[in-house]
């Protein structure tokens, strides 16, 4: 990791072969922080000072390509959609696993997933997370040392034991509020298990991450407003889903029901962004956003999906 990011990001053409005792002797001291444990599981967050010059010397560089200061931390959330459950503490996660087993991350961001002790697991939920509760997400960040918090949502597609691909939407929330949407659609390779496939998108968001997302320009989500639109269903049970697909659309904030008949729902929407990208986060769900004679209209472009 130090001389990837002395490097500018890229591997060195050839690194020295360094024994422990020329590593420790790299090693100015060391911090330990933010403790965590479980009966299975110990999680902590260490930070090593190097000797700057003697990196240098070993490294072959003279002067660093990218600054030594250390990255921030993002706070990763591993949410697994199986079946109408969101999964993020709850075992079986593979997704959850699959993080584990990854490396936390280089350059501008580290990531970090949560213990998942009873304190984590009292500050958020699967199902909050994947709606984006900006009161939960920001106590999670604080609680690990994070100045971001990361929700990566995860959905595959096909049999469980054999998924013939993965969904991932992976949200970037700071402060609790909404600063970026990514997705991710990934194909399973012939034989591939669910195990690997996971594990392939892990290395796919991490790269994202370190690499994409510094260079990207950010959505603006700080401009808010709202707005009274109509949603046509067929019964109580097509409206009760189509509030869970509205409720975790990153754009949104709020929904609220402002009158219910058999055919239609009039609800107010409050929304984060322009309308522009209110419309296009609304598509991604099957739902067209179309002006009335009078309100809005949410027209569905495809068929009503349940979570």
């Amino acid at each position: 990791v130090v001389a990837e990011r002395m490097s500018g990001g890229g591997t060195p053409a050839k690194l020295p072969k360094l024994d422990d005792a020329k590593i420790t002797d790299l090693v100015l001291s060391f911090e330990v922080a933010n403790e965590r444990m479980s009966a299975v599981r110990y999680a902590a967050d260490y930070t090593f000072h190097f000797r700057a010059e003697e990196v240098r010397r070993v490294l072959g560089n003279t002067r660093p390509a990218v600054s030594e200061e250390p990255g921030k931390s993002a706070v990763l959330l591993p949410v697994y959609q199986s079946a109408a459950q969101s999964r993020l503490w709850e075992d079986p996660n593979p997704w959850r696993q699959a993080w584990e087993e990854q490396p936390s991350g280089t350059g501008a961001v580290r990531l970090v997933v949560p213990l998942g002790d009873a304190g984590d697991i009292a500050a958020i939920d699967g199902d909050q997370a994947r709606a984006g509760d900006a009161e939960a997400l920001a106590a999670i960040a604080r609680r690990n040392g994070g100045e971001e918090a990361i929700a990566a949502l995860a959905a595959t597609r096909g049999p469980p034991d054999r998924p013939t691909g993965l969904d991932v939407t992976v949200r970037r929330y700071r402060a609790g509020r909404l600063v970026d949407s990514h997705a991710e659609k990934l194909t399973a390779n012939p034989g591939e298990s669910e195990s690997a496939l996971l594990r392939r998108a892990v290395a796919a968001i991490v790269s994202d991450i370190g690499s994409g997302w510094k260079n990207e320009a950010v959505p603006h989500y700080d401009q808010e407003g709202s707005l009274t639109a109509i949603l046509s269903i067929t019964d109580l049970d097509d409206w009760v889903h189509a509030r869970e697909r509205l409720v975790a659309v990153p754009a949104i904030r709020k929904v609220a029901l402002m009158a219910l008949s058999r055919q239609e729902a009039t609800i107010e929407i409050g929304y984060g962004g322009s309308i522009d990208q209110l419309k296009a986060s609304l598509a991604e769900i099957s739902l067209d956003l179309v002006r009335g004679d009078k309100l809005w209209r949410l027209a569905r472009t495809g068929p009503a999906r349940r979570p």
